[in-house]
């Protein structure tokens, strides 16, 4: 109920609450761009004050204090008006580099945040929401938040300050004619909040087709291959072109509303400028106001309305900046569905038995794609799992890996409930290579020792050369330094997997789980990895999912699903016998299968 009420607050809230730890600095920059404003308004005050002196000298303000010679009047003047610019521009700069150093943390601390928070969501979130989406939010929208405290919020502040300084002293020195200036504010007021309403659902709007945009162009520039090989390139430029055109219509529709605000504002301000300075002219004619006062009323009424123009693109950039806030402070409220344990789990301890009890689970609305399937596997055996592609295996060591949480029943390892160990120890103790093999952008060595950083290079050449992988990548112009390029396209796909292996092997862990982790290697290296694997998984507990039999022919057991549940099990000479699913895989590969 908190965190939900915490998600309620309004977005500015939500931010000061977020800076807590920045209260001190956003306090001094608060009052360091405050007093800046009061030194900016002043030499109106001393404009006034020196016209005062040139007309009525002996009877000006300052001479009532005791000074009544006009050279030392102006000089006391001068001196005052030194000070107040001097002021001024130190301020200035104390404020500039306070806000801007704010502006900075936050932004690095807040991304830092979202991408931490967003690390530890579950795979479902990923697949339910767009990379370009998520891009947007951890770029676009912390920089336009940044960008508004660069400067938007110092702006803001000076208004207000220059409201109610300007307006308190215009009541005391010309408390006749204030109602002259006073009067719009009231009516600028409720036009600012109008458009403010209008603009904050624009806004939200244009930051919702940014993140479409951007998952349009993201999704694209990773699929530029599929997109060159079925000539789609018209099509996909059709499509960016239709994102990019409703991206632009909803900035289109603030823009109006925003650049509408504009001149309704400042007619307001020229009207009442105007009758400042008629009635203000007649009450110097009739005594009742002096020039020197009248001078200031002329000046400061400039200053007091004028920043009600300017208002529209203040409002502009804070409904931008409150947009982003929304988006990102929604990232961060998002729970986490799958919490980590508090049970110690390290590596160096786990034997590696896994026994799955009676599980179920299914994707988020769709029907169960496991259904009560339970498996042991004692330390250190290796298994294998076949099937028809959708039989489940893949969603099985997901499970195990807590990518997804189980519907119904348990995953114990080593006799422990999985969802009672800590997250990261239990992935530490688990060796996956997916089918979908992902390299990082950098050197072959990085991506081998990826995970195991500490690993020296000799470590690094033994795993390679364990996962069949050396001698090719030997062969690369910068051997071990050759740069992989982005999901490792510069290599081909076995050369991808046999670094996914010799990653694996690094890593050195009690389970080993095994996605159809040959299956983009050719029969010779097929059959050498096998020589290896072999060796590797001694003393461990290996899982391997594969489609091509040979590879799990001689595991320990072997176990055949299908729609969700294990319908075989037992060695490949035993499975055979049984003449089921697993015999005819088995005839089919072998060209033995006859129609």
């Amino acid at each position: 109920m908190k965190d939900l009420q915490v998600s309620k607050k309004h977005p500015l809230l939500r931010l000061l609450l977020y800076a807590r730890d920045y209260h001190s600095q956003v306090r001094s920059a608060v009052t360091f761009t405050i007093i800046n404003k009061i030194f900016d308004l002043a030499p109106s005050y001393l404009i006034a004050q020196t016209i005062d002196v040139v007309v009525e000298k002996e009877n000006s303000l300052i001479a009532k204090i005791g000074i009544t010679n006009i050279i030392g009047q102006l000089a006391i003047l001068s001196l005052l008006a030194l000070l107040i610019w001097s002021s001024e521009s130190l301020f200035e700069f104390l404020y500039t580099r306070l806000w801007r150093n704010l502006a900075q943390t936050i932004q690095h601390e807040l991304r830092l945040d979202a991408y931490s928070h967003l690390q530890e969501l579950e795979l479902s979130y990923f697949e339910e929401h767009s990379t370009g989406t998520l891009l947007s939010i951890l770029n676009d929208d912390i920089n336009q938040l940044e960008r508004f405290l660069d400067s938007g919020a110092a702006e803001i502040l000076q208004f207000i300050t220059t409201v109610l300084v300007v307006g308190s002293s215009f009541t005391l020195v010309a408390p006749n004619g204030a109602w002259l200036a006073i009067l719009p504010i009231p009516l600028i007021f409720w036009g600012s909040l109008v458009f403010q309403k209008r603009l904050a659902l624009r806004y939200a709007d244009v930051r919702d087709k940014a993140g479409f945009i951007n998952s349009r162009l993201a999704n694209n520039l990773s699929g530029i291959a599929t997109i060159k090989s079925f000539t789609a390139e018209t099509y996909e430029q059709g499509r960016v072109l239709s994102e990019s055109e409703a991206y632009r219509r909803s900035n289109r529709q603030a823009i109006t509303v925003s650049a509408a605000f504009f001149p309704v504002i400042r007619f307001i301000v020229v009207l009442s400028f105007i009758a400042t300075l008629f009635f203000g002219g007649i009450s110097v004619a009739n005594n009742q106001l002096t020039v020197g006062n009248y001078s200031f009323i002329v000046l400061i009424v400039q200053q007091l309305l004028w920043p009600f123009a300017t208002l529209s693109s203040v409002m502009d950039e804070y409904q931008r900046a409150m947009a982003s806030v929304r988006r990102v402070m929604g990232l961060l409220d998002t729970p986490i569905a799958i919490p980590t344990g508090n049970h110690s789990f390290p590596s160096t301890t786990v034997r590696g038995q896994v026994h799955i009890d009676n599980i179920t689970f299914a994707y988020n609305g769709r029907t169960n794609i496991l259904k009560n399937l339970s498996l042991h596997i004692p330390t250190g055996a290796s298994i294998g799992i076949v099937g028809a592609t959708g039989s489940g295996k893949s969603t099985l060591v997901k499970l195990l890996l807590r990518f997804y949480e189980v519907q119904g029943g348990q995953i114990l390892i080593d006799g422990i409930d999985i969802r009672e160990l800590q997250l990261a120890e239990l992935r530490r103790c688990i060796g996956w290579v997916s089918q979908d093999v992902f390299l990082f952008h950098g050197t072959v060595a990085e991506n081998i020792a990826y995970g195991s950083f500490d690993a020296s290079h000799n470590e690094i050449i033994h795993a390679a050369k364990l996962a069949q992988a050396h001698e090719f990548i030997l062969q690369l112009p910068q051997g071990y330094d050759t740069i992989v390029g982005e999901r490792g396209q510069k290599l081909s796909g076995g050369q991808r997997q046999r670094i996914a292996i010799a990653r694996a092997i690094l890593k050195d862990p009690p389970i080993l789980i095994l996605d159809e982790a040959t299956s983009a290697v050719d029969n010779e290296t097929e059959a050498a990895i096998q020589k290896s694997l072999a060796m590797i998984t001694q003393n461990r507990t290996t899982i391997a999912i594969a489609h091509r039999l040979s590879t799990i022919r001689h595991s320990h057991c072997i176990y055949v699903m299908d729609r969700g549940q294990i319908v075989e099990q037992g060695k490949h000479e035993e499975l055979l016998t049984l003449n089921g699913i697993y015999a005819l895989l088995w005839r089919v590969q072998s060209g033995l299968y006859h129609q």
